[in-house]
């Protein structure tokens, strides 16, 4: 039995061992006596205490270097075995969301490593994954909600050739019965790579004439109307054709209901294009008297020929300041919008004759079905129904 109390006469007898053996170490004495090496070292620093001796730095135990070799050994292990984690942890990094990855490559090498091992290597706290793996079937449930609200969203977006947002897509979901809000439909479009389509910048197509007369201002930037048939905005956009060629289209917007009330389209930009789209836009209203004409200072509408068919329709001619888009925003904005809807990032039609079809469809289906954000996500046509009866002086759409 190891004695846990040493007479003094035991305590020298071990020191002076250790002392007359230069090249044993204080573990190999302490071994060989059957005592704690620890004690045996303070036996000797005591003794060194009562001779005067200053302790110098103590020669390393072996059992000591030894601990430390093995303390090194496990120390290379755990770096090995951290850089095979991290090595196979990039595959799971390579794309979506990072922190969803990480959890999911513990989940998948907790049997290995460890649920420690591993989030500490990749720099993650315990507690989230807990969590995340505790949610596990709501998330698959709502992944399963998604994929079939996705194929609606699809179905929408492709039947209203590619163009619409979020907004427009919520709209018709919900007119179809059901109920969901515009940021989930944002989310999973977003999630499925569903997109709109974005605007594009606008080229002007207005030519001043500086020797023309000028009609006043009659809107001031007020882009609406109480009723419709009161007050319209006309512009002319191009449309690219093939490598070189272009297409202008003039258009008449009612803004009241945002309904095209007229267009025309046309080879060239003289004057009788946006003649042509007044007279479309009487036939349509079956009368324009008392309504305003609000438009740029373009050639076309300064000229007194117009003016002429203005005052044949009972139209007042309203025009925007010199070089101010803002005047005449309402009109642009429709141009860019068909020209986005339509050209779906082309850089032109690919003839004359589809040209021409693409614009028809797409102004009927504007009027008809296109939802229009400003007018609560309806279309022009339902837009005037709903808001107030037709007035007698006002046809059937053309």
């Amino acid at each position: 039995m190891v004695m846990k109390h040493y007479p003094a006469e035991f305590k020298a007898d071990a020191v002076a061992l250790y002392r007359s053996r230069p090249g044993a170490t204080i573990a190999q004495v302490a071994d060989d006596l059957g005592v704690n090496r620890e004690t045996l070292r303070s036996w000797v620093r005591a003794d060194d205490q009562r001779r005067g001796v200053t302790a110098g730095p103590a020669a390393p135990a072996a059992g000591s270097v030894e601990d430390e070799n093995a303390a090194l050994r496990r120390r290379v292990r755990e770096l090995e075995e951290e850089r095979d984690i991290l090595r196979k942890a990039a595959r799971y990094f390579a794309g979506g969301d990072a922190l969803v990855n990480r959890f999911q490559f513990v989940a998948d090498h907790q049997a290995r490593y460890g649920v420690k091992r591993l989030c500490t290597a990749i720099g993650v706290s315990r507690s989230s994954f807990y969590y995340w793996r505790s949610t596990a079937e709501a998330r698959a449930a709502r992944h399963a909600a998604d994929v079939a609200l996705v194929g609606r969203i699809r179905a929408v977006h492709a039947e209203h050739d590619g163009t619409y947002g979020a907004p427009r897509v919520t709209a018709e979901l919900r007119d179809a019965g059901l109920a969901i809000n515009r940021k989930r439909v944002a989310r999973v479009m977003r999630r499925f790579g569903v997109q709109g389509l974005r605007l594009r910048r606008r080229t002007r197509t207005t030519v001043p004439d500086p020797a023309a007369a000028k009609a006043p201002d009659l809107i001031g930037r007020d882009f609406t109307a109480g009723q419709p048939n009161q007050r319209y905005v006309g512009d002319i956009t191009y449309l690219p054709v093939g490598d070189r060629g272009f297409l202008y289209l003039a258009t008449v917007l009612d803004l009241h209901s945002r309904r095209l009330a007229g267009w025309a389209i046309a080879d060239h930009m003289r004057t009788d294009l946006v003649i042509n789209a007044l007279h479309a836009a009487r036939r349509t209203r079956g009368s324009l008297h008392g309504a305003i004409m609000h438009t740029d200072h373009g050639a076309q509408y300064t000229s007194r020929a117009f003016a002429a068919a203005c005052t044949a329709a009972g139209v007042r001619q309203s025009m925007s300041a010199v070089g101010s888009s803002a005047d005449n925003a309402a009109a642009e904005s429709f141009n860019a919008t068909f020209k986005r809807e339509t050209l779906q990032g082309r850089r032109a039609f690919t003839d004359e004759r589809e040209a021409r079809l693409t614009t028809f469809r797409w102004m009927h289906r504007y009027n008809t079905i296109r939802r229009h954000s400003r007018l609560g996500q309806q279309p022009p046509i339902t837009y005037e129904k709903n808001t107030r009866p037709t007035p007698a002086t006002l046809a059937p759409a053309a």
